[in-house]
């Protein structure tokens, strides 16, 4: 998990300093896309156990209708 952190961070940082430079158009400051990018972390901080929920949940109902499609074969 700490290298995953370590490596957003590390690909957070050059776009960030990218993006303080001067390079944009909006004025934004360096603390409003260091913002941004800590909003985008704590998103995909969330959508890793999202989706290993729902690989969790795909993995049970298939084992529910192998094992419902199994029993429904022995029995004829």
């Amino acid at each position: 998990m700490r290298a995953l952190i370590t490596t957003i961070a590390g690909t957070l940082a050059p776009v960030t300093a990218f993006a303080a430079s001067g390079l944009s158009e909006d004025n934004s400051g360096i603390f409003v896309w260091v913002f941004l990018g800590f909003c985008a972390l704590i998103v995909v901080a969330q959508i890793i156990p999202a989706v290993l929920l729902m690989t969790g949940m795909v993995k049970g109902l298939v084992s529910v209708v192998k094992e419902e499609k199994v029993g429904v074969t022995s029995k004829s």
